[in-house]
């Protein structure tokens, strides 16, 4: 993880602002981090530092089971808040969150702004709205898997966890996460790849025709 400074800060501040979500002032003490893919942003059952604010890339949420299975619950994406409900509530069981691609974040340090954050209706209202949608999200992810075929619903999640093109996901992830078979789930990567959408290097794949990945994965959204 790197924390930018001087310069490089100040042109992510400058080219990313995010202080009109907020009605108190908040770039003085704030942060910028990045993280490479497979960096930590929150480690599982640690109550996080700052509160984050995603400006550029993806990560991944996970909680681990009481028998010690580990299973990917959702995504997080741009211009998602990373935090919030370790701000909301004293107490919450934090998952982990770790970077699916080179992700970099706002970061808000908690101890300094946490009493003006929860008296600022401006941030509240934004926050209202973030938590709105990822609630709907998260509902319409469930439904998902009685609603579309694996087709649809493997190529929106390689789109989403690809790194420069690459999608190395572990099968035994994927499986977890789309509810499918692990043959199933190869079956559909062969397709895949014999239709020229991707191409298997190693235990790797390279995305070739994006746009026919996108086209598979827009009908989820246009449901």
């Amino acid at each position: 993880m790197e924390i930018y400074k001087e310069d490089k800060k100040r042109f992510y501040l400058e080219k990313y602002s995010i202080a009109p979500l907020f009605s108190c002032p908040i770039e003085e003490s704030i942060e910028i981090h990045e993280y490479q893919r497979d960096d930590w942003i929150i480690q599982e059952g640690m109550r996080p530092k700052y509160l984050f604010y995603v400006i550029k890339g993806n990560a991944k949420i996970y909680i681990t089971h009481q028998n010690g299975k580990v299973s990917l619950i959702n995504f997080v994406r741009e211009q998602d808040f990373i935090g919030e409900m370790e701000l909301l509530n004293d107490e919450y069981y934090t998952k982990g969150i770790q970077a699916s691609t080179n992700t970099i974040c706002f970061a808000l340090p908690i101890y300094i702004y946490r009493n003006q954050l929860l008296e600022d209706a401006k941030f509240l209202r934004e926050l209202a709205k973030f938590l709105s949608v990822k609630s709907t999200s998260m509902a319409a992810k469930y439904t998902q898997s009685l609603a579309f075929p694996l087709e649809n619903r493997l190529a929106d999640f390689i789109l989403q966890t690809a790194d420069e093109g690459i999608y190395k996901e572990k099968h035994v992830t994927v499986c977890d996460y789309l509810g499918v078979s692990y043959r199933h789930l190869l079956h559909v990567l062969t397709q895949f790849c014999d239709k020229g959408y991707l191409r298997k290097e190693g235990r790797s794949y390279r995305i070739n025709e994006y746009e026919s990945l996108k086209q598979l994965s827009e009908v989820l959204k246009n449901k």
